[in-house]
């Protein structure tokens, strides 16, 4: 009798030590969906309290890509108006020296800008012609049709937030210069002037709606 329950023993408990593994390794694998979800959610909380959030990359052949997101306290459709007020652009968006819409054809803009860019001690003019076109207060898309780039091309997205009446406005882009640049200098000058055009962007829209509310004296 002892014989067999020596031997049952030794059946036994290295098949509980493998469910053990198993059951243990599902366990650890929960929190990974969970960890993902929750950084979604920690990135849409962290617009909420007026964060601009800036992600770089690295693609082929030099271009480099940007993505900027901003939460902005006014519905898309006063969004929609500053990011296509291209005429003024050049009034209220940092580092815009010039801009102008050169035709309309009711399905398509174009549309130029001039801009000041600097790199260190250096500075630069550079000057964008391009097309933009767009599906109705959610997404508008451009592309250079000629100019200082090599590549340059994005779009505009935006996210109806009804529970605060807001925005979440998403700028993509690919960039490459038609001039020596390094990448690196091309990611460093990105990364100081997305944050500003987003708030640029935020500031002016906001400002906007707020001129559109009746007036406490009404």
């Amino acid at each position: 009798m002892q014989r067999r329950i020596r031997l049952l023993n030794k059946m036994i408990l290295p098949l509980m030590a493998v469910l053990f593994f198993f059951h243990a390794a599902s366990l650890r694998a929960l929190p990974i969906t969970t960890t993902h979800s929750d950084s979604l959610t920690g990135e849409r909380a962290r617009l909420l309290t007026g964060e601009v959030i800036v992600a770089l990359s690295n693609l082929q052949e030099g271009v480099t890509g940007i993505e900027g997101q901003i939460y902005i306290a006014a519905p898309p459709k006063k969004v929609w108006e500053v990011i296509t007020d291209f005429k003024n652009h050049k009034n209220f968006v940092p580092n815009i020296i010039d801009s102008d819409i050169i035709s309309d054809n009711g399905i398509e803009i174009v549309m130029f800008e001039k801009g000041k860019s600097r790199m260190f001690i250096f500075s630069k003019e550079v000057y964008i012609k391009m097309k933009v076109w767009g599906e109705g207060l959610t997404r508008l898309r451009f592309q250079q049709i000629t100019g200082d780039f090599k590549v340059y091309q994005g779009e505009w997205t935006l996210v109806d937030y009804p529970q605060g009446a807001g925005t979440f406005l998403t700028y993509r882009a690919e960039v490459k210069p038609d001039f020596y640049a390094p990448q690196f200098a091309v990611r460093n000058v990105q990364n100081r002037d997305c944050p500003l055009m987003m708030i640029a962007m935020k500031k002016q829209a906001e400002l906007n709606h707020a001129k559109s509310l009746p007036s406490e004296k009404e």
